[in-house]
């Protein structure tokens, strides 16, 4: 059986880190890392996720702020609380949750966060950083950068000769990824709903990375013998066999099997979930570096 990745403990390492970097900086006398959430509207799994979010920047010993608006908020008012955001010096990280309501445009919003503040990694500057290699000032987005320190976990750095097979061609998860493995020098291909022949892609791969947001579409048999699985898809099925009504999490790849073929793999959940909110974090941390002109952190 594979090596199970715990993506519980790498990101409580990386947050235990970032809250020892945090005491360090403000030893120095620079300002603590300020991290800004805006929330609108009062979607469930939103309100969730920005708790938790905040919560986590507050036990790392930074600066929380969090705006919740109302789902009427207009366009222009969102753009206002942004542009206060980008001039607050004593903001290092802006975060907008996502999804906005419908009046609001999404890609708007974002690329008004100034990209020295954007830990999300979302805004075309972070993006052709990223794409061009530039990664000392790049933020990369929370989830593959996640990933990514799973990978290194069990590979190391250095992916040289390694062949990696990306599923899903997002820009959130699936390009970032793909970016992120070619600057660790991996042979790097992304699949999506239009390849053909995706199972035997698949089994050329090293590093297999799922991200299609289909549950268990990824088999067993699709998986090469001592492959590195990454399973990114958070899904909820239907579980009778726990009552009426009930579900259960599952990820993209259908672990059972995938786990007999697999050197090392991600649980779901319990693999790369954890591991968002840490990278935002650091994310976060490494804009406050920067901001007081010092190298940032690795990771």
């Amino acid at each position: 059986m594979a090596e199970v990745i715990d993506g519980k403990s790498v990101a409580e390492d990386v947050v235990r880190t970032v809250k020892a970097l945090t005491a360090e900086l403000v030893a120095k006398g620079k300002a603590k890392p300020g991290l800004a959430v805006v929330i609108v509207g009062e979607d469930p799994a939103s309100q969730v996720y920005v708790a938790s979010k905040s919560r986590t920047a507050k036990e790392c010993g930074f600066h929380s702020l969090q705006h919740t608006l109302p789902a009427d908020t207009s366009e222009e008012a969102l753009l206002k609380i942004i542009a206060d955001l980008n001039a607050d010096p004593a903001v290092n990280g802006i975060l907008v949750q996502l999804p906005l309501p419908a009046h609001i445009d999404a890609g708007k919003i974002i690329q008004a966060i100034a990209p020295q503040k954007d830990v999300d990694g979302f805004h075309f500057i972070n993006v052709g950083k990223l794409g061009t290699g530039e990664l000392d000032t790049a933020f990369v987005p929370c989830t593959p950068a996640g990933s990514m320190l799973l990978i290194e976990r069990v590979r190391g750095k250095d992916l040289s000769g390694l062949n990696a097979v990306v599923v899903g061609r997002s820009n959130i998860v699936g390009k970032p990824m793909a970016n992120l493995l070619l600057a660790a020098n991996c042979t790097v291909t992304i699949a999506h709903s239009r390849t053909k022949d995706l199972p035997a892609l698949a089994r050329t791969a090293d590093i297999l990375v799922a991200a299609v947001g289909r549950p268990e579409m990824i088999k067993g048999d699709w998986v090469k013998p001592g492959a590195t699985v990454i399973d990114v898809g958070i899904n909820r099925i239907p579980a009778p066999e726990k009552g009426e009504g009930k579900s259960r999490l599952v990820g993209d790849v259908a672990y059972a099997e995938a786990a007999r073929q697999a050197g090392a793999i991600t649980p779901v959940p319990g693999g790369v979930g954890p591991m968002t909110i840490a990278m935002l974090m650091a994310n976060t941390l490494a804009s406050a570096y920067l901001a007081a002109g010092l190298k940032r952190p690795t990771f």
